[in-house]
C-alpha cells in the first residue's frame, strides 16, 4: 500500500472479492465486505425463525433506521435530524424537485457533465414548464441569473473527478448537490460547501446494498418545501389519521420501507470502511488516484482535469473493448457515456498492486501526452 500502513492492509482484507480482481468500480459499485455479507444473513435468518409479525420487528427496525440515519449524518457533517434515508442518490434529488414550489417563470441552472441520475427529475421539471439551463461544470456558479431558484449539480462530476466550484457557497439561491461521487470518496461538510440539499448512494464509497441512500436537506431549505410522499415512517404521529402530519425534520423526506438485511449491511460495511479511521481512507484513495493519472499520461493517455478526488478518466479509441480486455486481465473498470472515456475509481482498499495490474494491461502509446491535461 501507497499509505495508510497496516490498518489500510487490514482493510484490504475485508473485502473478497480483491483476493481475485483488481476492484477499480466504486464509483458504480463498491465492494462488499465480509461483515456485511454476515450481519445481512443474520438479519435475513431472524425474521425467518423469529417472523415479522408484532412491534419487535418493527421496533429493531427503528433502531437500524436511527443508526444508520446518525452514520450517514457523520460522513456528510451533518445532525442526524437534517438526514433523511433513501434509496439513491437519484431518489433524493427528485424528494427536494418535488418538494419545491418552482413555476414556470422559474429557472434552475444545471451543468453539462451530470449524471442521468439528475438529467432524469430536471427534465420532469422541464415538462412543467420551469426552465433548465445547462452551462459549462466550472462555470456554474456564474450562471446564476435573477431568474434562477435553484443550482443543481454534482459535487465530484462523474465523469472527470472535478469538484463542484467553491463559489456555489456564496450564492444567495439554494444548492442541491449530486454526492454520488462524493460521500465516502471525500471528506464532506454540507455547511462549508455551501449545500442546502445534498443527495448521496450508499452502494459506492460507502460499499452497502443496491437500494439505499442519504438526503440531506437544511432547515431553511425545508421551510420551502412541501413533502409529496407523506407515509407511516415519515408522519409525526402515524395514528392522527386523515390530521397525520409529516415530521418536522428531515424524516419527512424518507423513503417509506427499507429491509433491514439492507440496513444491517449498510451499518456493517460503515464500520468497516471507519476501522483505520476515514481520514487515512480518503488520503489513501485519493494518492493512488493521483498516482494512476500521472503514470496513465506517462503511458501515452490523455487524462481528464480533476481534482484531489477518487476518479480517473481517460480516452481510449475504443472504450467498450477497452473495458472488456481489463476485465479479462482481472481489472474492473468501467466505460463512460459517449464512447470516448473509461474511467477507474480509487479506494481505501485499492493498492499498489491493483494499479501495476491496470497499467500492466494497457498498451504503452508512444508519443501521447506526458501529463494529465
Amino acid at each position: 500500500m501507497s499509505a495508510g500502513g497496516d490498518g489500510l492492509t487490514a482493510l484490504r482484507e475485508r473485502f473478497p472479492v480483491l483476493r481475485r480482481l483488481a476492484y477499480l468500480n466504486a464509483g458504480t459499485n463498491g465492494p462488499v465486505p465480509a461483515a456485511a455479507t454476515t450481519a445481512a444473513r443474520e438479519e435475513l435468518e431472524a425474521e425467518e425463525t423469529r417472523g415479522r409479525g408484532g412491534m419487535p420487528h418493527f421496533e429493531h427496525q427503528r433502531e437500524l433506521r436511527a443508526a444508520l440515519r446518525q452514520a450517514y449524518a457523520a460522513r456528510l457533517g451533518a445532525a442526524s435530524e437534517d438526514v433523511a434515508l433513501t434509496t439513491s442518490t437519484t431518489d433524493g434529488v427528485g424528494r427536494v424537485l418535488s418538494a419545491l414550489e418552482l413555476g414556470p417563470d422559474d429557472e434552475v441552472v444545471t451543468s453539462a457533465e451530470e449524471h442521468p441520475g439528475v438529467y432524469g427529475p430536471l427534465s420532469a421539471l422541464r415538462a412543467r414548464g420551469i426552465e433548465i439551463r445547462t452551462v459549462p461544470f466550472g462555470a456554474i456558479a456564474d450562471a446564476v441569473g435573477p431568474r434562477t431558484k435553484l443550482v443543481v449539480c454534482s459535487h465530484v462530476s462523474w465523469i472527470s473527478g472535478a469538484l463542484a466550484p467553491a463559489a456555489l457557497r456564496d450564492l444567495d439561491v439554494p444548492v442541491l448537490l449530486d454526492g454520488a461521487q462524493g460521500v465516502g470518496a471525500v471528506a464532506i461538510d454540507v455547511a462549508a460547501l455551501g449545500a442546502d440539499a445534498y443527495a448521496g448512494s450508499g452502494q459506492k464509497w460507502l460499499c452497502g446494498p443496491d437500494g439505499l441512500g442519504m438526503l440531506y436537506v437544511s432547515p431553511a431549505l425545508r421551510e420551502r418545501m412541501t413533502p409529496q410522499t407523506p407515509g407511516y415512517v415519515n408522519l409525526e404521529d402515524a395514528a392522527a389519521g386523515l390530521d397525520s402530519v409529516p415530521a418536522a425534520d428531515a424524516r419527512a423526506y424518507d423513503t417509506l420501507a427499507l429491509p433491514s438485511a439492507s440496513l444491517a449491511h449498510a451499518l456493517a460495511s460503515l464500520e468497516t470502511l471507519g476501522e483505520p479511521g476515514w481520514e487515512a481512507v480518503h488520503a489513501h484513495a485519493h494518492g493512488l488516484a493521483q498516482t494512476a493519472a500521472e503514470a496513465l499520461a506517462e503511458r501515452g493517455r490523455r487524462v481528464l482535469e480533476r481534482d484531489n478526488t477518487t476518479l480517473v478518466a481517460w480516452f481510449e479509441d475504443d472504450p467498450p473493448a477497452t473495458v472488456e480486455r481489463l476485465a479479462e486481465a482481472g481489472v474492473i473498470v468501467r466505460p463512460l457515456p459517449g464512447g470516448e472515456l473509461v474511467r477507474a475509481s480509487f479506494g481505501g482498499w485499492s493498492s499498489d498492486d491493483d494499479l501495476d495490474r491496470l497499467l500492466t494491461a494497457l498498451p504503452y502509446r508512444p508519443g501521447g501526452p506526458t501529463r494529465p491535461g
